[in-house]
């Protein structure tokens, strides 16, 4: 309405005029319902087709959109693993902060089974000590074996003198004798000395690396037992949190709540038409104004241009996607940040605002070889952008109007 008011200023009105004051023509008589469109057709037809141009000038050098929305995050809160709740620690919209204590799962499992890591520690330690006895032990069978070996050994000795000295002194028989002693004691010397090789190296190699595996299997109990405390991961308020002790937690089925961190609101994410894609550039300065802030206009200014549009993504499933399914027009998503700082910090998370972008040809004109139709061109298409500045404000003023009075709210 605006436009075409605008329109008309400059098309209908000075014919109406010339008829009425000029002319002299009266209304009632010769200028009526009837003779209005006879004598004003081609005012009336142009003024039409000025405010199509004028309409699609403005929106697509100075976009508009109504989904702009300051994005948040939200954390859910999931135990690591599942469990039954054994008891919990803070309630809904109960603000934490990071490392608070959530709830805990009941733990009954992992501390039978830190206690068994626990108990195979100490058994290896008691090995470790049965095993320096071991190894005395073997120490005393090497000394042993030694001692017979070299009583054997001078045995076998003198008998082979003797009958080197005197043959058929001593019977063959038992020279013998005397030397197979001497090859018995010696396997029992090598078996005393494979013993003690053997408690050695279970000492140093086999016993260790048991403690070593139980210490592991000690730390990994600790953590499974660490995972039934479940604590908030960053400062933030607590929502939708009914749990209670007794009630069964799933990672992948059943979260616990949601926390909703704390942080100020530093910009906006709006969504505009592809077709204005071609004029959306980072730097260009616009207007919000919010459901949140009414009768307030916040400038802003453009940071990002998201190069991809959401609608147009494609996952790995197990059927062909039809493209005629993904090709309904998206938005393209531009980032929106207060051209001075803190303007936003009152607004809520999540809240909805109205956006404006307005192009902005100052370079281009400030160009000394530019043409005069360029240079009339690009100063109406600046100038055109205090209409839309205008419709932004009136949206402002009548915001609250409709949401309360005519929202039915």
């Amino acid at each position: 309405m605006l436009e075409l008011f605008l329109c008309s200023l400059l098309t209908i009105l000075p014919d109406f005029l010339y008829r009425r004051f000029v002319q002299g023509k009266r209304l009632g008589h010769e200028i009526n319902l009837f003779s209005v469109w006879f004598e004003l057709r081609w005012g009336i037809t142009f003024c039409l087709i000025l405010t199509l141009c004028l309409i699609t000038t403005i929106f697509y050098f100075h976009p508009s959109t109504k989904a702009a929305t300051s994005v948040f995050r939200t954390v859910t809160i999931l135990p690591e693993r599942n469990g039954r709740v054994a008891e919990t620690y803070v309630e809904i919209n109960q603000r934490v902060t990071a490392g608070q204590p959530l709830f805990r799962l009941d733990s009954s499992e992992q501390e039978a089974a830190i206690e068994t890591a626990r108990r195979k520690i100490a058994e290896i330690e008691a090995a470790m000590i049965v095993a320096k006895s071991q190894l005395a032990e073997a120490d005393a069978r090497i000394v042993q074996a030694r001692g017979m070996l070299q009583q054997a050994t001078d045995e076998f000795k003198a008998r082979a003198e003797v009958q080197k000295r005197s043959p058929g002194s001593v019977a063959e028989r038992d020279v013998e004798r005397a030397r197979v002693q001497v090859q018995t004691q010696q396997g029992g010397l090598d078996a005393a000395l494979a013993g003690r090789e053997a408690v050695v190296s279970e000492m140093e190699f086999k016993l260790p690396a048991q403690k070593a595996s139980a210490e592991a299997a000690l730390r990994e109990a600790q953590i499974e037992l660490d995972k039934s405390l479940v604590v908030a991961g960053t400062d933030g308020l607590v929502q939708q949190f009914a749990l209670r002790p007794g009630d069964v937690v799933n990672p992948m089925l059943r979260p616990a709540g949601i926390l909703v961190p704390d942080r100020k609101v530093t910009g906006l994410m709006a969504g505009f038409g592809q077709i204005e894609a071609p004029v959306l550039r980072v730097g260009m300065i616009g207007e919000v104004t919010c459901v949140a802030k009414p009768w307030q206009i916040i400038p802003v200014v453009i940071t990002e241009v998201q190069d991809v549009i959401a609608s147009g993504q494609v996952r790995a499933t197990d059927q062909l996607v039809d493209i005629q399914q993904i090709a309904r027009p998206g938005t393209l998503t531009v980032m929106l940040e207060p051209l001075y700082e803190g303007q936003l910090d009152d607004l809520p998370q999540g809240g909805v605002c109205i956006a404006n972008a307005y192009t902005s040809n100052h370079e281009a004109l400030a160009d000394p070889d530019i043409g005069g139709l360029r240079w009339l061109g690009l100063h109406a298409i600046d100038a055109v952008g205090l209409v839309h500045a205008m419709l932004l404000r009136i949206q402002a003023l009548l915001l609250p109007i409709q949401t309360l009075v005519l929202g039915g709210h």
